[in-house]
């Protein structure tokens, strides 16, 4: 019997450039293509990012009191010399001490409540006692603080009340109705559906102008609801139905041997429901729950529609003074940089939330 020998041949990996050239040859000019591709790159960067920090940094003017007509550069006075009635509108300038510590004690609840360790009844217990304070601070009324009109709060202040209050509230809620989407019973669920098709079936501004304009022609005379409480109402009822549909998927995607292993140990629905399957099926539905809040978040810009005034509203009022009026980019930009912050930690949050819960795995 003739036996054939293969030798199989040693292939040595090529050895890579060493140093900063080195790498740039091998990752930027490797073939004819990327060399194309990185020279056109690199050109739009020339003709694009050069020209803005020229804009934004070199030639702008950053003086409260500067006249910015005479300027090439980006006007970023306006940010400096407005900054107060841009984060907090018509807030009373000589107590604005009282929303800047209920927004650090908002961070500050916020930073702690990242840590899962720290998830447990007193956190709780925290996070209602500093909402009475924040209340307290905002409003006044108590405690020798001067007494401040809701329909003054704005800004900054309006935004995260909007948003903060809605997305927690809007969650359970979607919870609920995923739940009873998913239910046996025929009134239950007939109801949720008609809840989640019909809500998700119209724009936002439909639900802001009905809350604003509609909702109160059919309250009783001489009763009267604040306009932020009804914008906040509508953010909610919107909300609500979209996680609702991203709950469903969650539970749409168990294990019906989940199911069969609870009944054989005795759990009812209820039991179920809490202890095996949403544990299970909110880890899944982490990354699309997180773009449903951060679309909401963003979404709290159209109270502006109804008058409200939040962080768009009172970017925009500032603008409409003669000073300031040809300027609007420079504001603009700082605010989507307020949202963009937000926005990241959200986003920063969920990875490291999934990380934590092994969600991917």
């Amino acid at each position: 019997m003739n036996t054939t020998i293969q030798h199989k041949k040693t292939i040595k990996p090529p050895i890579a450039s060493a140093g900063v050239m080195g790498w740039i040859k091998d990752n930027l000019f490797s073939s004819p293509f990327n060399t194309v591709l990185t020279i056109i790159i690199v050109s739009i960067l020339w003709f694009s990012v050069i020209p803005f920090l020229q804009w934004a940094f070199i030639d702008s003017c950053w003086l409260p009191d500067a006249n910015c007509k005479e300027i090439n550069g980006a006007c970023w006075s306006i940010i400096t010399a407005n900054y107060k009635a841009i984060l907090f509108g018509y807030y009373p300038q000589h107590i604005l001490w009282r929303p800047i510590s209920a927004i650090c004690l908002l961070i500050a609840l916020l930073f702690i409540s990242r840590n899962r360790n720290y998830w447990t009844k007193y956190l709780f217990y925290t996070w209602l006692i500093s909402l009475v304070i924040m209340g307290i601070l905002l409003r006044g009324g108590f405690f020798g603080l001067e007494y401040v009109e809701i329909e003054n709060w704005g800004g900054i202040i309006l935004t995260l009340l909007l948003s903060i209050f809605g997305l927690t509230s809007a969650y359970p809620i979607g919870v609920v109705l995923a739940l009873g989407r998913q239910s046996k019973l025929p009134v239950i669920k007939t109801f949720c559906i008609f809840y989640i098709e019909l809500i998700r079936g119209v724009p936002l501004i439909s639900l802001l102008f009905m809350s604003s304009v509609v909702f109160p022609l059919f309250l009783p005379e001489g009763v009267s609801i604040s306009g932020i409480l009804r914008a906040q109402v509508a953010i909610i009822i919107f909300t609500a139905a979209y996680i609702a549909e991203v709950v469903r998927g969650g539970l749409q995607g168990m294990n019906k041997g989940q199911f069969e292993a609870a009944d054989s140990i005795g759990l009812n629905y209820y039991q179920t429901m809490r202890l095996i399957i949403l544990p299970q099926a909110l880890k899944i539905v982490i990354p699309p729950s997180v773009s449903v809040l951060i679309s909401a978040f963003k979404d709290t810009s159209l109270v502006v529609i109804i008058g409200l005034y939040d962080l768009l509203k009172t970017t925009q009022a500032t603008l409409s003074e003669p000073k300031w009026m040809g300027f609007s980019a420079e504001a603009y930009i700082f605010i989507a940089i307020i949202y963009f912050i937000c926005c990241f930690f959200m986003s920063t949050y969920s990875r490291k939330l999934e990380k934590e819960l092994d969600t991917n795995l």
